[in-house]
């Protein structure tokens, strides 16, 4: 019997893991992909949102402006990549709706500091790649971006450091409220039992509170499709640029990565599947000339790749975050979209103190809340590498030549908890595979490690697990 069981290993079901693991509890995640990071938080933006945007009152303005401000600390004792770079949404035609003043309103409205609205020539001053014809536009000086995969792989570590177990490959098919706990059924008909549900399922959230509860949610999954530039392209803007907003979101930006990458996208449309998220035609068309009214010089062969996520739009148009009203022991993080992930560590706080509540857990004094990164030697000098390889000579293999990632960095992200089964896993870690060739080079080589270290057969190597194998048979079998 669990005391807790999180279902959902993205973002959010993380960052309540980390969170929980501060108390003592039998606590587990279950996650039906084979690794952490393999939904919305692997595709999305990475804007750590200032909070101006969200209406005042509600739990996206409350939990973003709370979330926002935890995040240097976390950053720094997880050792993921984060920083405040500003941000600016732009009106091309002297916003003759006053959507520039409603924005500034919220955000005083929300106790956001350091907004203003400026002229378009302020503006080019700061970016000078921003069309002539921005006329204006909102500053919020605390908007940041982070790596949402490494930010969600470091809370899954330190969860796990601290106690907290995870299961991938369960996909729940079938929950029961049995007396005064929960029988959870996943797919490959492994059962489980526990006091308390904490529902981070993302796109799939209301799947599982209607198998529950008689108060019925509907997500509608809403695509964004999104292009990523080499880095040599990484001097078109510091600072993310916005356009005005929607009702379909936050509209087409082009903002840099933590990685020196530029991001332009995503689209907004809604769709069926839940769980399709390929690219279109239509949609990178969209987004492409989007951007170039924000930035006319795009180069369209800086485009290295494209990618598209489903964000988890609830009907009610708000975060739900509570204890079910008719299921005693079920908490739902339901609908949890932008500014999800900059809300992300305010909505895991105040959700493990409700649960610590009803479940009178006692802290845990033993929880370290530190983390430490793989060492990367493209961030270290020439001697720090030196020192690195006398201990392991595996530093001096360089693997990817793109990214400029070592063995030694792979072999680590392949052995640590939970660690990389695949070579998304292996990216996602290490940026293998992540520069201007897409893996062109280096995927046989990081397959043979794989197949090395996890002791298999290099033709059971998968891109992403499940059926994405790579190899479909040997030449002349």
């Amino acid at each position: 019997m669990f005391d807790i069981i999180i279902i959902g290993a993205g973002v959010i079901g993380t960052a309540v893991a980390r969170e929980l693991s501060k108390y003592k509890g039998n606590f587990l995640v279950l996650e039906k992909n084979n690794d952490v990071s393999c939904g919305t938080t692997k595709a999305n933006s990475g804007i750590v949102h200032a909070g101006f945007d969200a209406k005042p009152g509600s739990k996206k303005a409350y939990f973003n402006v709370l979330g926002h401000d935890m995040y240097k600390e976390l950053a720094s004792d997880l050792e993921f990549p984060y920083r405040e770079n500003g941000a600016f949404v732009l009106a091309f035609d002297d916003d003759k709706d006053g959507i520039l003043d409603e924005l500034l309103d919220r955000a005083k409205k929300n106790n956001v500091k350091g907004c203003s609205i400026i002229s378009g020539d302020e503006i080019r001053k700061l970016e000078p790649n921003v069309s002539k014809d921005v006329t204006k536009g909102l500053y919020a000086k605390t908007s940041g971006i982070v790596s949402p995969y490494e930010m969600c792989i470091a809370l899954a570590e330190n969860a796990y450091q601290n106690g907290v177990n995870f299961e991938f490959e369960k996909e729940i098919v079938d929950i029961k409220k049995i007396d005064d706990h929960f029988v959870i059924k996943a797919k490959d008909n492994s059962i489980y039992e526990t006091k308390v549900i904490i529902n981070a399922a993302g796109v799939h959230s209301d799947e599982i509170n209607n198998m529950l509860s008689n108060i019925k949610y509907h997500i509608t999954p809403r695509k964004g499709e999104y292009m990523l530039l080499d880095k040599e392209y990484s001097f078109y803007t510091k600072m993310t640029l916005f356009q005005l907003p929607t009702k379909m979101g936050k509209g087409i930006l082009v903002a840099p990565t933590c990685h020196s990458n530029i991001l332009v996208g995503p689209t907004s449309i809604d769709v069926s599947d839940k769980d399709e998220t390929a690219t279109t035609y239509e949609g990178l068309k969209e987004a492409w000339n989007k951007g170039l009214l924000t930035v006319p010089t795009l180069n369209k062969g800086g485009i290295i790749t494209q990618f598209s996520g489903n964000r988890a739009h609830e009907d009610s148009n708000d975060f739900i975050v509570e204890f079910s009203k008719d299921v005693k022991g079920l908490y739902n993080l339901v609908g949890i979209e932008s500014p999800g992930l900059a809300s992300s560590p305010a909505i895991a706080s105040y959700t493990v103190g409700e649960v610590s509540k009803y479940l009178n857990l006692e802290k845990n004094d033993k929880f370290n809340p530190k983390r430490k990164a793989i060492k990367r030697i493209s961030e270290l000098n020439s001697k720090e590498i030196e020192e690195l390889i006398k201990i392991n000579p595996l530093y001096g293999h360089v693997i990817c030549r793109c990214e400029v990632v070592s063995e030694a960095e792979i072999v680590e992200a392949i052995h640590r908890f939970p660690g990389a089964k695949d070579l998304d896993g292996i990216k996602r870690r290490t940026r293998a595979g992540m520069g201007r060739c897409q893996m062109g080079f280096c995927t046989p080589k990081i397959m043979e490690i794989l197949a090395r270290e996890l002791k298999i057969d290099i033709s059971d190597v998968t891109k992403k697990g499940n059926n994405s194998k790579l190899i479909l048979s040997k030449i002349k079998e």
